[in-house]
């Protein structure tokens, strides 16, 4: 298998192989295989490069069991998460490259016509394992049909130094939005400042702009499909934004994924939001000892809302009609969906991924570690990043053009005034939904 790496902050270093089970794995009945692979078929996967190579290591071998029952030779690529949305756009509007990739969001809403309908391995699978969870199904189908096969929630939460936060006076983490600010206040002012990405981050950038809206009742578009952004509770997000931003390490405008990471675990700061990534990067430095063991996580604090609210980083496998092996595509799906190999790769991905069918939920790597558990309903919890309205071009386009995460960066930054911001948010939602 080939894999082209662009390096990355890697997190578990457990692979599949020797993984022990941490009590029963959750089964059902093994579906018969429904797809024969062409002859002499081979196949090639483009896939986002991990921050936790478990996850990595338990779908390789994974792979390479398929490759042993099949013949059927797959190779993996990777690139980087900013990397995947533009590859995998050039590679639907040409016709040519990957027979699969590993899409992110509603991607696979903005060229559903050049991917191959697996509305009936989904609807199988989906009935052996449970039901698929509805957000993350959302994201794969279109007009009724699955573009593309649910994959995972990446958790997203609050990951904090706990002998900070108690150093900057609070005995326990704030649960609503007005502590949460003051904590920030407090931890700048004892030197230990927090920090949230106002870059084009894929995964963090969008988590943390999305909540920032949502917990103040904002929205991009209504129900219909209008556009609704220019709203008081717009306007309220915004200031409460740049409250924030005052509070974080100088710089976060420009942050993409990888930075968070790896200010926190420089000690730069002691308070983001990140995938269980970042726990397992310290866990597994003996240098960093000290500090896993005084990493907590937690949900996002509550806003004026009064309902917890997060978007979560989802990803879908999407299999592309250019593909000269549509057999062994459904095969290799099939056979990676089934109970053995799926819970291998929730066991080796270490919390990082959520399962996508709810009888996998009560898989043990959700309580093996008590830091698991603010990432365990990643799956059932995520609201989609089209809401209030319908998934589709329109939501797929303003998430890939970074709309909001522009919107905040502007504002907090001084580059726009908050009206002025949300203006310039409005008319780029504007150029996606009119009709």
């Amino acid at each position: 298998m080939s894999v082209n790496r662009r390096e990355l902050l890697l997190g578990a270093a457990v692979g599949a192989a020797g993984l022990p089970l941490l009590g029963a794995m959750p089964s059902f009945a093994q579906t018969a295989s429904s797809f024969t692979p062409e002859k002499g078929a081979s196949l090639r996967v483009l896939r986002w490069a991990p921050f936790v190579k478990g996850d990595e290591d338990a779908w390789l071998a994974n792979t390479k069991k398929f490759t042993e029952k099949t013949g059927v030779e797959v190779r993996i690529d990777k690139e980087s998460w900013e990397d995947i949305r533009p590859k995998s756009a050039v590679a639907a509007n040409m016709g040519a490259g990957p027979d699969m990739v590993w899409v992110w969001f509603d991607d696979a809403q903005q060229y559903p016509d050049k991917l191959v309908d697996v509305s009936a391995l989904a609807n199988k699978l989906g009935a052996a394992g449970g039901g698929w969870y509805p957000g993350l199904e959302g994201y794969a189908k279109r007009d009724g049909k699955f573009v593309a096969m649910p994959l995972a929630a990446i958790g997203n939460a609050i990951c904090y130094r706990e002998s900070h936060m108690k150093a900057a006076g609070f005995s326990e983490f704030p649960k609503d939005t007005k502590g949460f600010l003051e904590l920030c206040k407090a931890l700048k002012a004892k030197g230990t400042p927090a920090g949230f990405p106002h870059g084009k981050a894929v995964g963090d950038g969008n988590n943390y702009a999305h909540w920032l809206l949502w917990s103040h009742g904002g929205k991009t578009v209504d129900e219909s499909g209008k556009v609704a952004i220019n709203s008081p509770e717009t306007l309220a997000a915004i200031n409460y934004a740049k409250e924030l931003y005052g509070t974080f390490i100088p710089g976060t405008e420009s942050w993409l994924d990888i930075n968070n990471n790896r200010a926190f675990l420089a000690n730069q700061i002691s308070l983001t939001a990140n995938g269980v990534s970042l726990y397992y990067a310290a866990k597994n430095d003996p240098k960093l000892a000290e500090m896993a063991a005084d990493i907590r996580t937690t949900n996002f604090p509550v806003g004026p809302v009064g309902q917890s609210i997060e978007l979560h980083q989802t990803t879908s496998i999407a299999t592309f009609k250019h593909t000269k092996f549509p057999q062994a595509c459904m095969a290799y799906l099939e056979f990676m969906y089934q109970p053995e190999q799926m819970n291998a790769w929730l066991q080796g991905s270490s919390a990082y991924c959520c399962q996508p069918l709810k009888a996998y939920a009560s898989n043990p790597i959700w309580t093996s570690d008590k830091n698991h558990a603010a990432y365990a309903k990643a799956s059932e919890t995520l609201r989609p990043n089209g809401y209030a309205g319908p998934l589709g071009y329109a939501s797929a386009g303003v998430m890939a053009d970074y709309v909001l995460v522009d919107m905040f960066a502007e504002a907090v930054t001084g580059a726009q005034t908050p009206e002025n911001a949300i203006k310039r948010a409005e008319a780029r939602i504007n150029r996606y939904y009119r009709v």
